[in-house]
């Protein structure tokens, strides 16, 4: 009898270790959830422009470029807007009018299967797409590197650290990042193998080493499905100059954007490092 039981125990754990392994591509992009673009910038007093991507594999991304104030003689850097898993740019209007009142100009897109955009979501497929985002402000808007930052939220910190360790912007702000999926799951799922099951892996960690760009990590002690942890880890694995802006509030409700002092900390970040790369080399990491 006890070996009857052990079977079954031993099959339905190497089931869900198989579902894990087959179908995590469903655990990590969700672009069905909010598809529908249900606003434009245009509806909360901002300018804009709809743009489209073509990404190094062929597929056509959509986005807003959005132009900073016309009181700003000078826009104080560009935005490049790397979202998280779920939603869609229409849902990030709150960020963007932030950006806005900072004196930033922005470009947010839908990742391939989100929104309007075509194609469906990978790993690497994200990573084309940031790619394709980058040489539309460096090359067709003639945007320096030096006066371009990366912010990415969840999903969409990874994505920007990617990013950030390839090319040098002037800076990389990540809000409510994880360290790499398997570190992720891990939480989830500790009775699981998930380091030898994790296709997709994610290594914001890893990246974050080889960035020599100014680094500013924001997280919340009480979001429930990214740990504190993970924020401190990121933190630690940054190279200096960073900082750590500590955050209130549950995943998906903790945005920056909800307390004047996070946005004050944020502009004051951006504004002491966009564009100081302009005027001297970077050190690479050691």
């Amino acid at each position: 009898m006890i070996w009857h039981i052990l079977g079954i125990l031993a099959a339905a754990y190497g089931g869900l270790a198989l579902l894990l392994y087959f179908f995590q591509a469903r655990l990590v992009f969700y672009p069905e959830t909010g598809r529908e673009i249900i606003a434009t910038p245009g509806q909360a007093g901002l300018q804009y422009e709809d743009i489209r991507l073509t990404t190094s594999d062929g597929l056509g991304l959509h986005g807003w470029y959005i132009p900073a104030p016309q009181t700003h003689a000078q826009p104080r850097g560009t935005v490049l807007f790397l979202h998280g898993n779920a939603g869609n740019i229409s849902h990030r209007i709150d960020s963007l009018q932030m950006f806005h009142r900072l004196g930033y100009s922005m470009l947010i897109f839908d990742y391939r299967g989100y929104g309007n955009s075509s194609g469906k979501p990978s790993e690497q497929g994200t990573y084309r797409d940031a790619e394709a985002a980058w040489r539309y402000l460096t090359e067709q808007r003639r945007i320096p590197s030096c006066r371009i930052v990366l912010f990415g939220e969840s999903l969409g910190g990874a994505v920007g650290a990617w990013l950030a360790a390839r090319q040098k912007p002037a800076a990389l702000v990540i809000a409510s990042g994880f360290t790499s999926v398997p570190g992720l799951a891990r939480h989830f799922y500790p009775y699981l193998p998930v380091r030898w099951l994790a296709r997709i892996r994610y290594d914001t960690e890893k990246n974050l080493r080889a960035i020599a760009a100014p680094v500013l990590i924001a997280h919340s002690p009480e979001d429930e499905i990214i740990p504190f942890e993970h924020g401190q880890a990121l933190f630690a694995a940054a190279n200096p100059p960073k900082r750590f802006l500590e955050l209130a509030g549950g995943h998906n409700d903790g945005f920056i954007f909800m307390r004047a002092s996070w946005v004050e900390a944020l502009g004051d970040f951006l504004d002491g490092h966009t564009g100081a790369a302009c005027a001297q080399p970077r050190e690479p990491p050691k």
